[in-house]
């Protein structure tokens, strides 16, 4: 519990509730209605630019004095023109053509991992935002001290040991803890390695045992009751994503919000179809093209996902849906549509209680 309240006093956070960056989804104004209600909201930027990730930094800086989460992309760069994205566009050619549409001819790298983009270095050491998190991997030593003494507090996701002690030996302040529940990408370093599938409760309490920093577990997790059992298990804070997509602030479209609110939410998948790294996404019609045995061994990550976006795009134009990367966590049945400043309130309204009810059962 003194972890824990060193945590929260060293964020400024009411609550033990970290909201999930979900690039693409998240955005300045949900992170702020997060962080006004005394969590910690988060905004990724891993699917843009120094440039687009500054305009975003300053609108949340305008909506909210409160602190947030930027968190950034460090993975290996894509191995372009290989026999596997050859295979992959010849292989999505007839899905393309049942929209009027051909594949690209080339599939772009579309995200420069933050490990390979000085201008988004330069731009996060300027700007200070005061929690700076990594998914996929860790940038180098002299990146992440240059941060740290700029007052930067620096997390890190873990899907297993290894990653944990590499981040620990990094010099980070923390590490999430994300389990195969969650909605989204892995943050696996290395996509192609072994995957132990580890439960959000289970990798929780062997890092809590097997680490010195704190834990923030991941995967799951949807309610107050939830994030209580989560702190019981030795984590300090708990983080959402899937909780907050069906929130007005945050960027999905009605298609995706139909899905979760649907009989979709009782079926996610892990696959690699859609970016080309492990993901949980809610069942459509994407998904659907994996039970397609001729499915080769999708491209790098994220040349697949150039791909996928391609063929959602023209999808769209024909007017379908269900192409699109709808991730959800297992938790997704739960998720409740209403703003981020009500659901904050109601979350910390059930975590306080179910910590009366521990407490009493103690």
């Amino acid at each position: 519990m003194q972890e824990q309240a060193g945590i929260l006093e060293r964020l400024g956070l009411q609550w033990p509730i970290i909201q999930a960056p979900m690039a693409g989804v998240s955005t300045p104004h949900l992170a702020a209605e997060v962080s006004k209600a005394g969590g910690l909201g988060s905004i990724g930027v891993g699917a843009t630019n120094a440039d687009g990730a500054r305009r975003m930094i300053t609108e949340l800086r305008a909506l909210t004095d409160r602190p947030f989460n930027v968190n950034v992309f460090v993975h290996s760069a894509p191995t372009h023109g290989s026999a596997r994205e050859s295979a992959w566009r010849k292989w999505l050619a007839p899905r393309f053509q049942d929209f009027e549409a051909t594949p690209p001819d080339r599939l772009d790298t579309l995200y420069t991992s933050f490990a390979d983009d000085p201008d988004m270095q330069a731009m996060l050491l300027e700007t200070r935002p005061p929690v700076i998190s990594f998914h996929f991997g860790l940038p180098s030593r002299d990146i992440i001290r240059a941060l740290k003494e700029s007052g930067i507090w620096l997390m890190a996701t873990a899907t297993n040991l290894e990653e944990a002690h590499a981040i620990e030996q990094a010099g980070l302040d923390a590490i999430v803890a994300q389990g195969f529940e969650a909605g989204g990408h892995r943050g696996m370093f290395d996509p192609k390695a072994a995957d132990n599938q580890l439960s959000t409760a289970a990798l929780t309490r062997q890092l809590v045992d097997a680490t010195h920093l704190p834990i923030i577990a991941a995967g799951g997790i949807m309610t107050g009751e939830a994030i209580a059992a989560t702190l019981a298990n030795g984590a300090v804070a708990a983080q959402l994503g899937t909780a907050f997509i069906a929130c007005p602030e945050s960027s999905a479209d009605a298609a995706y919000r139909d899905a979760l609110a649907g009989p979709a939410a009782h079926d996610t998948r892990m696959t690699s179809i859609v970016s080309g790294r492990p993901a949980r996404i809610l069942a459509n019609r994407f998904i659907s093209l994996m039970e397609d045995p001729s499915c080769p061994i999708p491209p790098d990550y994220a040349l697949a996902y150039a791909a996928g976006k391609a063929l959602n795009a023209a999808a769209r134009s024909q007017g379908v849906t269900g192409f699109g990367a709808q991730w959800a966590g297992q938790g997704a049945p739960l998720s409740r549509a209403m703003p981020a400043g009500e659901l904050m309130a109601i979350l910390g309204q059930e975590y306080r209680m179910a910590c009366q009810a521990i407490s009493l059962q103690g």
